[in-house]
């Protein structure tokens, strides 16, 4: 009996996935509409995403993922007043169950063959989070609608990923989370070993950084985009939070020193440099997981979240510095932040060719 043809693994035929910060081609939104993600606060949420249309268009492409044409007017409407560039904003026929498009919208990859850029689409298998909020059978088939529409490769894992799970700087190393990975309510069959093998095979990245737990608030049991994020090949930025007696102090601290022993693919030792938290925010007695790490970086800009005027500016000039020839935007992320999550939340990048 023959043996089944093993397919070559996306990494073997030379893809990975670049940096947030490398030229995109666009953004990828999902247009929000589940109000029960926003329970009894959902009405400003459609104008914090025209908010970001309105900041992404003069830089790239917008690409919203819509739920009927009765969505696609209600688009129309709220974009119409802001006078965008003709053709930047792109509305597709895709269902989604919610807005987080960071987690089921598509992971590009990219290669170059004879000199010319290739890409495609990894579709990670996606489950709201660990079956949190079902039905989410719309959003898990997401990234190969956007395959099918453009053409392109779509590789399939068969596991459970999430984008907000991991960042990385673009050049072989990624960063994420044990308390996310390691879940059971993701990949109980797998082990940490299993899981850096799905991670080096799809993405090309060959050296994997592990943070521990996530922040208070976070329903994604940690992910990686709400504490540590890359800003250039070898330089971090981490959260901290200064008060010794918030809950966020100790697992906050407990990733600062993990960061200072690591080491980039080539065994240097990362640059850090650290944002406040901003101070606790609550709904409806609940904690909101409100982090400046939830930033995104576009082309020509950053969008920044904003929560607190005073700890706001701390944060904007931080990554300024950070990201010189852009321009770093504060947005108003307060009401958005109740649905437990914020831009990098939200958006998913489009790498140019």
């Amino acid at each position: 009996m023959s043996t089944p043809r093993r397919h070559a693994t996306p990494a073997e035929l030379g893809y990975r996935m670049p940096a947030e910060w490398a030229p995109h081609r666009g953004t990828w939104l999902s247009w929000p509409h589940r109000e029960s993600s926003w329970p009894g606060k959902f009405g400003p949420v459609p104008g914090v995403f025209a908010e970001m249309v309105q900041l992404l268009a003069p830089h790239e492409e917008v690409h919203i993922n819509v739920t009927g044409p009765d969505m696609a007017d209600e688009i129309a409407h709220l974009l119409k007043p802001l006078e965008l560039p003709a053709g930047r904003v792109i509305l597709h026929d895709n269902p989604t169950n919610d807005a987080w498009c960071r987690d089921h919208g598509p992971c590009f990859v990219q290669r170059t063959v004879n000199g010319r850029r290739e890409e495609a689409i990894v579709d990670w298998g996606y489950n709201a989070w660990g079956g949190k909020y079902p039905p989410f059978d719309l959003d898990d088939v997401v990234p190969t609608r956007i395959g099918k529409e453009y053409g392109l490769p779509v590789f399939h894992p068969g596991i459970v990923m999430e984008g907000g799970s991991l960042d990385v700087n673009g050049v072989g190393t990624l960063l994420t989370t044990e308390a996310c990975l390691l879940h059971p309510n993701r990949n109980p069959d797998l082990s940490r070993a299993d899981i850096e093998r799905f991670l080096k095979d799809y993405l090309g990245v060959r050296h994997i950084l592990w943070l521990g737990d996530g922040i208070v608030g976070d329903d994604t049991d940690g992910h990686v985009d709400d504490m540590t994020r890359f800003t250039d090949e070898r330089t971090v930025v981490t959260v901290v939070e200064d008060d010794p007696r918030d809950e966020n102090h100790e697992p906050l601290q407990a990733n600062l020193e993990r960061l200072r022993t690591m080491t980039d693919q080539d065994g240097r030792p990362l640059e850090i440099v650290t944002l406040p938290m901003p101070r606790p925010l609550h709904q409806d007695g609940q904690r909101l997981p409100a982090s400046y790490a939830n930033f995104y970086i576009a082309n020509g800009v950053v969008l920044l979240p904003a929560y607190d005027p005073e700890r706001d500016e701390i944060a904007r000039a931080t990554l300024q510095a950070r990201f010189p020839t852009r321009h770093v935007a504060l947005v108003d992320a307060v009401d958005l932040v109740w649905g437990l999550g914020a831009f990098h939340c939200v958006s998913q990048q489009w790498p140019a060719l």
